[in-house]
């Protein structure tokens, strides 16, 4: 995930990121196995619960991060920057994203809030 959804993304490593955790998920579900019994608490079924939550997690991330065509903080997309700059793009992406799963293999819906800046002005910031 660091090396091509972390700081800095491009859409190549995304895309790449995204096929890497597709095979992992279904190398997972293959080849998981969960010691213990089914007839008293098995601390060993939550923790393989939470790392197919975390390989999810993984790509809903992912998808964001190629879903968003801009540069803006945490979102620095590699392709977007203007003279070493940041490209923000405020007119389309001025929302807070939430991504519901939709089910294995299908296309997760995105929702958005938009988020209305009352006493800021929104603008390029200066990182030089």
């Amino acid at each position: 995930m660091w090396e091509y959804c972390g700081m800095a993304r491009t859409e190549e490593g995304l895309t790449k990121a995204l096929d890497l955790l597709k095979d992992l998920r279904e190398s997972f579900w293959k080849e998981v196995r969960v010691p213990g019994s089914v007839s008293e608490f098995n601390p060993e079924l939550d923790k393989a619960g939470r790392v197919a939550d975390f390989i999810e997690l993984g790509e809903l991330m992912v998808i964001d991060a190629l879903n968003r065509n801009e540069s803006c903080g945490g979102h620095f997309r590699v392709e977007y920057q203007d003279n070493g700059e940041a490209k923000r793009d405020d007119d389309n992406y001025r929302y807070a994203a939430a991504w519901e799963f939709k089910g294995v293999d299908a296309e997760p819906a995105l929702h958005k809030e938009e988020l209305v800046y009352e006493n800021i002005k929104l603008q390029v910031r200066s990182y030089k």
